[in-house]
């Protein structure tokens, strides 16, 4: 079931066609039940009752996560304005940070791996994403995409979850090892961590990436890294060094306080954190079985 908008004489036509394409109700997908809140020209995609993408109907560009603003920021201090990227985004739901880069830098080439393909179907139908080629949404596992994809890529987004947790096949030393492989001179890998169980996580994670790239770097909130809540850290790694003066001028900008942490930072929590690998995973975690070979290329 759609949800019917009376047009007004304030709401463009293609706004409102946009509004009836948006779910009434629950929806269950392959592993979660989704849910689409609206409020004013902003849609906000729940599974499990958790939001997960928010996505303005009205201007593309806007981002309504910090953690997604965090992203953009750095990836336009190393990209001149409007270049076209090739940008590989390991986790899709509603799609909402490629549609920003693809308003951003036209003819951009952007694939997203979502390894639900009721909800890759349904965001499809729901929200104005950019088709193909512009972008795809491959329906795969995450881990087995960066392992088997053979394209080369100037940015790589790692933003994949399940039960609200990075999947741990995601958070190797190997993992980050081949996110550097995949990427073109210059490229950045940029990982949502989530501080949900602690720190410890963050540590592992910047110690698998100082152990694989040149230079790392992190936008946090304050309070995350004084233990006083949870919540999204931005990793960002390269071989290229990073505008940080550019960077931290475009954080303080922001409406909410945001730290940038940079490498000799990192470096130093890196140094009492063991990175994990894909040997501490459990037998058959490495690739999830949850859904068929992908060797057929199933883009929606």
């Amino acid at each position: 079931m759609s949800r019917r908008t009376r047009m007004t004489s304030h709401t463009p036509n293609d706004q409102i066609l946009q509004r009836d394409r948006l779910p009434e109700g629950i929806v269950r997908t392959t592993f979660a039940h989704a849910e689409v809140g609206l409020a004013g020209d902003l849609a906000t995609l729940y599974l499990d009752g958790a939001e997960s993408s928010a996505l303005n109907l009205a201007d593309p560009r806007q981002l309504e996560f910090e953690y997604m603003q965090h992203i953009r920021l750095i990836v336009d201090s190393r990209f001149t304005e409007a270049e076209p990227l090739r940008v590989l985004h390991l986790g899709g739901a509603g799609c909402a940070l490629a549609r920003s880069f693809d308003a951003d830098r036209p003819n951009s080439r952007q694939l997203a791996i979502e390894i639900d393909a009721i909800l890759a179907r349904s965001v499809r139908d729901w929200f104005d994403l950019p088709g193909s080629p512009r972008l795809r949404i491959r329906i795969d596992e995450a881990r087995r995409a960066l392992d088997t994809t053979k394209g080369t890529w100037d940015v790589v987004v790692r933003d994949a979850f399940a039960d609200r947790h990075v999947p741990s096949q995601l958070r190797t030393l190997e993992s980050a090892a081949r996110a550097h492989d995949v990427l073109s001179e210059g490229g950045v890998y940029l990982l949502n961590s989530i501080a949900s169980t602690g720190l410890s996580v963050f540590g592992e994670e910047v110690s698998a990436l100082t152990g694989t790239f040149a230079h790392v770097m992190a936008i946090v909130d304050p309070a995350i890294m004084k233990g006083r809540r949870f919540g999204n850290i931005v990793i960002a790694a390269s071989d290229r060094d990073f505008a940080m003066d550019t960077i931290e001028r475009d954080v303080r900008r922001l409406p909410l306080p945001a730290k940038v942490l940079g490498e000799s930072e990192l470096r130093r929590r890196a140094e009492s954190a063991r990175p994990f690998r894909d040997a501490d995973l459990a037998p058959g975690q490495l690739w999830s079985t949850l859904v068929p070979d992908s060797s057929g290329d199933p883009t929606v």
